[in-house]
């Protein structure tokens, strides 16, 4: 039996805190033990080692990603749902950066196949059905706005903007002004 208080869903939000806090590549099982002030093998009966940790951080951050993406886009369409869905993901990473990172965590098969990463594919397949896109076009969009979302946060967040004028919330309204425009407008083969 595990220590008194501790359970692997509360060392998991405790990883995915400390994720925020410090960066989710420098989450260990050996610095929760720290957190916790419990010598590492306690943790070995809620946790199997530090791949499995932050295994369960990314699930968290993906299953709540998801819960705020699907509250966000309950009745939208088009450039208000592409909007909606876009800024979850902007601002879920400016409140949780370690866990945003984490969502990106690579998983195994089994893991990704449990977990909610199927739940954003389908929120993105249904804003672009308000585009009117078929297959294989509809996947080449989803790649897009994948690319698109991550890509501009990531910079953003690491300060890749910073430097510059136009302020980076103009820059983001008019890549979905962009992105709106393109998927209108999607190219034929």
């Amino acid at each position: 039996m595990g220590r008194v208080g501790l359970s692997t869903e509360r060392l998991t939000r405790a990883g995915a805190e400390l994720a925020d806090e410090v960066g989710f590549e420098q989450v260990t099982v050996s610095a929760l033990a720290r957190q916790f002030d419990v010598k590492v093998a306690s943790l070995y009966s809620h946790v199997k080692n530090s791949q499995d940790l932050k295994t369960r951080i990314a699930l968290l951050a993906l299953e709540e990603l998801a819960d705020r993406g699907a509250a966000a886009l309950a009745g939208r369409a088009g450039k208000d749902a592409l909007a909606a869905l876009a800024n979850v993901y902007r601002d879920y990473a400016r409140e949780h950066p370690g866990r945003y990172t984490a969502a990106q965590f690579r998983l195994s098969p089994e893991a990704a196949a449990a977990g909610a990463g199927g739940r954003h594919a389908l929120m993105t397949r249904a804003i672009l059905r308000g585009y009117d896109l078929s297959e294989p076009d509809q996947t080449h969009a989803v790649r897009l706005l994948g690319s698109v979302f991550h890509g501009y946060i990531t910079l953003e967040l690491g300060g890749g903007f910073s430097h510059s004028a136009p302020d980076t919330q103009e820059t983001w309204t008019r890549i979905l002004d962009a992105m709106d425009a393109l998927l209108r407008n999607w190219p034929a083969q």
